[in-house]
Parts: C-alpha cells; sequence; structure tokens
C-alpha cells in the first residue's frame, strides 16, 4: 500500500498548437473506472468532429486500474505517453482526454508523443494538485499541566488539531501522517513524563 498519492481539485481544461494541429486537454477528477469512461464519452460527443479524442486514466491509490487509447492515432503514439506522465506524476483517481482537430500536417511519431504529452503537461501546470497522505487519527488525553508542552509539539509538527474537547482532562483529536505517527508520540510521552494517553482511531487519506 503507497503512503502518499496525488489527485487534482476539479476540472481544467488546456490547449496547444502543434504545426496548425489543435491538441485540446480536458482532465477531470474520476474516482471509479465507469466515471472515467463516461467522462471519455462525454468528450467524444462534445467534440464529434474532430479525428482523435485520445485518453488516459489511473482509478485507485494503487493505480488498481489504469486505461488509454489512441483513438486512431499510430500505437504508442498517444494514450500510452499520456498515461505514463500521469504515472510519473503519481496521480491518481484521474481521466485527462486529449482532442486533435488535424491541421493538415503529419507530426509523425516523435512529434505526437510530444504534442499529446505536451498538452497534458500544460492542463497539469495549470491545476491544483494536492497530496493524499496515509495519516491516523490520534486521541491525546491529558491533564491540565501537560496541554502546554502538547500544544507546542503539535505547532512545531504542523499537526492538524480536529477537535478539543476540555473537561477535567483534555482531550485533543490529531491528523497525523502515519510515516509521522511514532516519532510524534514518543515526543508527546517523553515531553509529558508518560503522563498522556494516546489512542490510534481512524486510518484513511488526507491531504495534510
Amino acid at each position: 500500500m503507497t503512503d502518499s498519492y496525488k489527485i487534482i481539485s476539479q476540472e481544467c481544461q488546456s490547449e496547444i498548437i502543434e504545426k496548425k494541429s489543435r491538441f485540446i486537454a480536458t482532465i477531470r477528477p474520476t474516482d471509479t473506472e465507469e466515471e472515467a469512461m463516461a467522462f471519455v464519452d462525454e468528450m467524444k460527443k462534445k467534440y464529434w468532429d474532430a479525428k482523435h479524442n485520445c485518453h488516459a486514466c489511473i482509478i485507485g491509490k494503487n493505480a488498481q486500474v489504469t486505461r488509454c487509447s489512441d483513438d486512431g492515432e499510430p500505437g504508442g503514439t498517444a494514450g500510452r505517453p499520456m498515461l505514463e506522465l500521469l504515472m510519473k506524476e503519481e496521480l491518481r483517481n484521474v481521466c485527462v482526454v486529449v482532442t486533435r482537430y488535424f491541421g493538415g500536417t503529419l507530426l509523425g511519431t516523435g512529434g505526437l508523443i510530444r504534442a499529446y504529452t505536451g498538452a497534458v503537461k500544460k492542463v497539469l501546470d495549470e491545476i491544483e494538485i494536492k497530496t493524499m497522505r496515509e495519516c491516523i487519527s490520534l486521541s491525546i488525553k491529558t491533564d491540565y499541566n501537560g496541554i502546554g508542552k502538547i500544544q507546542y509539539i503539535l505547532a512545531q509538527n504542523e499537526i492538524v488539531i480536529e477537535k478539543s474537547e476540555y473537561t477535567e482532562i483534555v482531550e485533543l483529536t490529531v491528523i497525523i501522517p502515519i510515516t509521522r505517527a511514532e516519532a510524534v508520540k514518543k515526543e508527546l510521552i517523553e515531553a509529558t513524563g508518560a503522563k498522556v494517553k494516546l489512542e490510534e482511531k481512524l486510518k484513511f487519506y488526507a491531504s495534510v
């Protein structure tokens, strides 16, 4: 299982011109293979008069599903290079369609690969990309004497406090990337002289 992966937060579109051919890249977050294929169909209907609508998609945080298509371009000149670029960027749950309106000049194999990947690179440069990290929700219980030290440690580690409860004791619920959890727990225990109760709750992915 991966510790982190990247997602896009919204749909985006960009365009490049290569020897009078228009390459329109449209990218969208897609959580399932069905969503991705529906998006591809949507783009094909929208750009029904284009010569090619090539696509690449990756579904699942471990890239369980990958699909790509050259849509009539020479084999390996569009879909596969687009997919490889998405994989290189560690993107997940994403689908990109590059629509080509032919400009009358043949680009050759190398030219096509550069154009299709160039269109995808441009749209990726224009969109917000978030890193999703495997995290734990950690309950921290302490007395009022220890809360100052704990809050200082959390602030120093830029750890998000999700919830605070002040009763006869103090309970904080925080979100910590799993790769840093053990080090932070050790620091909390040492700082309070072990006068802290730590309990791991949920594991999930979050952009922290």
